[in-house]
């Protein structure tokens, strides 16, 4: 029932961005930033309703280390699509994301790219340093930026290994490292596919991580350093969510 009432919604979410999508891209002709955040409160809006639809309670932790006068990095664990849907439902600061290229499909692509998303082909290495360098500017121009350092979707134990390189806007922008685990996330829908379950999921804010105020060696380390810190919160985390099953 759950699965057909979220099918039922995203059919009526396309309607209204037949009509939404044109007058958003006449309001960005004459002021882009309101633009971006109108589309921000839109998605936010659908992203909020789709949780509510699936039924999940959640266990939100650390959400005010996030700050609020700068853009910075979300690095998140990776386990289903509602990992995403969470954390970006909950975010108050303009965010975009680094998402794959197939996901830049009719309506749902406009959509990302008003929230200044950038997509990424795994397969060509020059697009992909392309994207990443549009995340770059995003960041510049005050949008934090949120990516899955894994690379893909974690359907084992703890986390995969993080791909060199996904930290790279917070090495060349110099902005902080914001650590997301979420629990949880692929027992809504991965787990049963096609259906979506109700369930607990648990997020968690790290503190920031700030990669200039590290030495040479530290900065070295800096994708381990992140990588262990979302590892503890999601194995901490982990345990506290099977106590709200």
């Amino acid at each position: 029932m759950r699965t057909i009432l979220i099918v039922l919604f995203l059919v009526l979410y396309v309607i209204f961005s037949l009509v939404a999508l044109p007058v958003l891209a006449l309001v960005g002709k004459f002021s882009p930033k309101r633009k971006q955040l109108m589309s921000e409160a839109c998605i936010k809006c659908g992203l909020k309703i789709i949780l509510f639809l699936a039924g999940i309670k959640k266990t939100v932790i650390g959400l005010e280390n996030v700050p609020k006068d700068k853009a910075v990095v979300f690095a998140i664990n990776h386990r289903g699509f509602f990992d995403l849907i969470l954390s970006l439902s909950l975010i108050t600061v303009p965010c975009g994301a680094v998402a794959k290229k197939s996901l830049n499909i009719p309506i749902f692509g406009t959509w990302a790219k008003n929230k200044k998303c950038v997509f990424i082909d795994r397969e060509n290495p020059r697009e992909g340093i392309k994207a990443i360098m549009e995340g770059i500017e995003n960041i510049k121009a005050g949008t934090s930026m949120m990516i899955a350092p894994e690379g893909t979707r974690n359907h084992g134990e703890g986390l995969l290994p993080f791909k060199p390189g996904s930290l790279k806007m917070a090495e060349k922008t110099g902005c902080p490292i914001i650590p997301i685990a979420v629990n949880g996330s692929d027992d809504v829908w991965e787990n049963h596919f096609p259906w979506v379950k109700a369930h607990h999921m648990c997020i968690e804010f790290g503190e920031p991580i700030y990669p200039h105020d590290m030495n040479k060696e530290e900065k070295k380390e800096l994708l381990d350093t992140v990588r262990n810190k979302v590892l503890s919160m999601y194995e901490k985390n982990k345990q506290y969510e099977d106590k709200k099953k």
